[in-house]
């Protein structure tokens, strides 16, 4: 899975655990793409300070799928379903489709 996909996929399952300043630098530097420097520029910190908050958060948030297995067990379930609307749609089989779309959906 590529880097980028799996540290989102762990943050938005583990990501509420980490405490608000984790998430704040985190999301700065991950999900918003700010360079080191800037976020370290914005909060008054360093830029080495920055990079090992964002190593830690990534060793805490493999820690819990590690422990838990939310994102495995996600991406399982969604590449069934998924499967599951191929072979619907291979049999032309439309409610089964719909049922399969929306439970993709709310995952």
């Amino acid at each position: 899975m590529e880097k980028f996909v799996e540290q989102t996929l762990l943050y938005d399952f583990y990501g509420e655990l980490l405490t608000e300043r984790q998430q704040q630098i985190y999301e700065s530097v991950v999900l918003e793409d700010y360079s080191l420097s800037e976020v370290a520029e914005e909060l008054g910190i360093s830029r080495q300070g920055v990079h090992d908050m964002i190593k830690r958060c990534n060793h805490t948030l493999e820690e819990y799928e590690g422990k838990l297995h939310l994102v495995e067990k996600f991406i399982r379930i969604r590449d069934q379903i998924r499967r599951i609307r191929q072979l619907a749609d291979a049999c032309q089989a439309q409610e089964i489709t719909d049922i399969s779309n929306e439970i993709l959906e709310e995952l």
